[in-house]
C-alpha cells in the first residue's frame, strides 16, 4: 500500500507524534498532531477514508525537524506554522446544548461525569413541550410512551454504539455513524446522512428562533408593564390566587388578540409600544441585529464556554414545576359526568404527536460515539449509557406529570396546556419571568454553536472547506434565519415543529440505520435469524409510521 494510502489512525498518530515529534525541550507542553477532516479522501465511497498527499507530507515535514540536532542533544521542536491547530470537535443535541470536547485540553471522564454529560447534551427545550405531548396522547398512554420510547430509543443507540464493531477488517477507532453509514451503504449513506443531520440541525434552529421570538417578547413585556406600572388585566381564561395558570387561546389553536389580552392604564402608550413590539412582526427581526453577526465566527469556542447554563435551566425549570405543584396542587378529574368538559382521557388518537416529540427528545443518536470515547472506562459504555437514558426519561415523566398534574381544570381545561407550558404562567409572574430570561441567554449561547455545525457539515461537504469565504457563510446564514423569522411569523408552534423534526431525522439515526446495519453485519456472519430480522424489520416500520402519523395528526 502506498503512503499516501495508508488508513487514518488518529490515535496512533497522536501516540507516535506526542512521544517522539515534540521533544520537551524547554519544558515546553507538547501537542498531538491532528489531522483536519480536510486533509481525508477515500479511494472510492465504500472505503474507509485515507490520509491524502498533503497531510502525509506534514506529517514528514514534522518528523524532519524531530530528526535536526545533534543526537545528545533533545530534538528541536516544530514551529507553530508547521503544526495544525487542533480540531475542536463539538457534540449536541439538536434540542439540547452543544459540547465542546475536542481540543488540547481534551481529557478521560469518570462514568459520572460521562453519566451527566449525555444527559446534559439529550436535555434540552424539548422539555418545554412534554406536558403538552402528554395532553396529546391522553394522561395514561403519555406516561407509558414515554417510558416506551425510551426504551426503544436506547436500544437503537446501543446499535449505534455497537456499529463499529461490526467491521472487523478495518479500523474504525476514529469513525463516527455516518462514516459507518457510508462503509455500509456507499454515497447514499453518506448523503442521506447529511440530509437528516441537516433536517435536524435546522429544525432545532427554527425552534430555537420562535422561542427567543416568544421570551423575548414576554420579557419586553413584563418590562414595559413595570417600567410604567400597567395594571395588568387578563382577558382570557384564568384561575384566582397568588399562582395563576391562564389559557391565552381559551383552548383552541387561535391565540388571542395581544390588543386584547391587556388592559392598561395608559392605553395609548401601549398601542405605540405594541406597535413595536409585536411577538410575531417585530420581535423576531429584532433578534436578527444580535445573532446574525455571531453565526459569522469562525470557531464559536467562546459560546461553548457557556454549556453550563443549559444544566443550570433546566433544574431551575425542574424547581419552578415542583413549586408551582405545591402551591396549586394537582387536579384530575377521571369520570365523565357533568363535568366532562374537565374530563381527562387516559388515551387520545392524536398520540403519533408525543412519539414524533419524544423522538426528538431522547435523540443523541448521531454523537454518542464522540461521547463515550472519552469514557475513562469504555467497558461502562452500556452501563453508563443506561444510566442516562434513565435521568433524562425521569426528568421528562416529572416535568411533564407535575404541569399537567398541577394544571388546574375548572374554571380551566387540560386542553389549555400550551406547546410551550412557560406560556400559561401570566407576563407578570416573576418566576416565569426568570426562566424566560435565563432560557433567552442560554439559546442565544447555543444557537451560534448550531450555526456553526451546520456550517461545517454542509460548506465542509460541498466545498471541502467550512469557511470557503466570508459571502459563503454569510448567505447560508442568511438562508437558516430566514427559515426561522418565516416559521416565527407565520407557524410559531414548537411543539409541531419539534414532533416533525424529530419523526424525520430519527426515521434515518434513530430507527432504520442501526437496525439495517445491524441485520446486514448479522447476514455477513450467517448469524441473522428470523427472530431478529422480525424484531429489527418492526422497529424500522414503527419508525415510518412515526413519521407518516405526524401528517395524519
Amino acid at each position: 500500500m502506498d503512503e499516501d494510502e495508508k488508513p487514518l489512525i488518529v490515535s496512533s498518530l497522536y501516540d507516535e507524534c506526542a512521544q517522539n515529534h515534540f521533544a520537551s525541550a524547554n519544558a515546553r507542553v507538547r501537542r498531538p498532531f491532528y489531522i483536519d477532516r480536510s486533509y481525508i479522501t477515500s479511494i472510492n465511497d465504500d472505503q474507509a477514508p485515507r490520509v491524502t498527499s498533503h497531510a502525509s507530507a506534514m506529517n514528514k515535514r514534522i518528523e524532519y525537524y524531530g530528526r535536526l540536532g545533534p543526537p545528545s542533544e533533545p530534538s528541536l521542536i516544530a514551529p507553530d506554522h508547521v503544526i495544525p491547530a487542533p480540531e475542536e470537535i463539538y457534540v449536541y443535541s439538536p434540542f439540547g446544548s452543544a459540547l465542546k470536547i475536542g481540543g488540547d485540553d481534551s481529557e478521560k471522564n469518570s462514568s459520572i461525569i460521562t453519566i451527566f454529560m449525555i444527559w446534559n447534551t439529550m436535555m434540552g427545550t424539548s422539555i418545554l413541550s412534554i406536558p403538552w405531548g402528554i395532553k396529546q396522547a391522553g394522561f395514561t398512554s403519555g406516561v407509558v410512551l414515554i417510558f416506551l420510547m425510551g426504551l426503544l430509543t436506547l436500544y437503537c443507540c446501543y446499535r449505534v454504539l455497537k456499529s463499529r464493531g461490526t467491521i472487523a477488517s478495518i479500523d474504525t477507532s476514529t469513525w463516527e455513524f455516518p462514516d459507518v453509514c457510508q462503509y455500509y451503504f456507499g454515497s447514499f449513506g453518506r448523503w442521506s446522512s447529511l440530509l437528516f443531520s441537516m433536517v435536524s440541525l435546522v429544525g432545532a434552529m427554527i425552534v430555537y428562533w420562535v422561542l427567543m421570538s416568544n421570551f423575548l417578547f414576554n420579557t419586553g413585556k413584563f418590562i414595559y408593564n413595570y417600567v410604567n406600572h400597567v395594571n395588568v388585566t387578563e382577558m382570557g381564561l384564568t384561575t384566582n390566587g397568588s399562582n395563576k395558570v391562564i389559557c391565552p387561546n381559551n383552548g383552541d389553536s387561535t391565540p388571542l388578540n395581544e390588543t386584547v389580552d391587556f388592559v392598561f392604564g395608559n392605553t395609548t402608550g401601549f398601542t405605540l409600544f405594541q406597535m413595536c413590539w409585536n411577538k410575531t412582526n417585530t420581535v423576531p427581526l429584532y433578534l436578527i441585529i444580535i445573532l446574525l453577526p455571531l453565526l459569522n465566527f469562525r470557531s464559536p469556542s467562546f459560546f461553548a464556554k457557556f454549556n453550563v447554563l443549559g444544566t443550570a435551566s433546566v433544574l431551575y425549570l425542574v424547581s419552578l414545576v415542583t413549586y408551582k405543584a405545591v402551591c396549586i396542587g394537582f387536579h384530575f378529574h377521571f369520570q365523565w359526568d357533568e363535568l366532562h368538559n374537565y374530563f381527562v382521557p387516559e388515551f387520545r388518537l392524536s398520540f403519533p404527536q408525543l412519539t414524533g416529540i419524544l423522538t426528538l427528545a431522547f435523540f443523541i443518536h448521531n454523537c454518542i460515539i464522540t461521547l463515550l470515547k472519552n469514557n475513562k472506562n469504555p467497558e461502562n459504555n452500556v452501563r453508563d449509557l443506561s444510566v442516562a437514558y434513565l435521568l433524562v426519561g425521569l426528568t421528562y415523566m416529572f416535568v411533564g406529570v407535575m404541569v399537567f398534574g398541577f394544571f388546574p381544570s375548572p374554571p380551566l381545561a387540560k386542553e389549555c396546556i400550551q406547546q410551550n407550558f412557560l406560556d400559561n404562567f401570566p407576563s407578570n409572574d416573576i418566576l416565569s419571568f426568570a426562566a424566560r430570561i435565563f432560557l433567552l441567554f442560554q439559546m442565544m449561547t447555543v444557537y451560534p454553536l448550531l450555526g456553526y455545525l451546520v456550517r461545517v457539515q454542509l460548506l465542509g461537504h460541498i466545498f471541502g472547506d467550512t469557511y470557503p469565504s466570508i459571502l459563503h457563510v454569510l448567505a447560508l446564514n442568511i438562508v437558516v434565519i430566514a427559515v426561522g423569522v418565516v416559521m416565527a411569523k407565520f407557524y410559531p408552534n414548537i411543539g409541531g415543529i419539534i414532533r416533525f423534526s424529530g419523526a424525520a431525522c430519527g426515521l434515518a439515526f434513530v430507527f432504520v440505520y442501526p437496525c439495517l446495519i445491524h441485520m446486514i453485519a448479522l447476514y455477513r456472519r450467517q448469524r441473522l435469524t428470523w427472530f431478529s430480522a422480525v424484531i429489527h424489520t418492526s422497529i424500522i416500520i414503527l419508525g415510518v409510521g412515526n413519521l407518516v402519523a405526524q401528517f395524519l395528526m
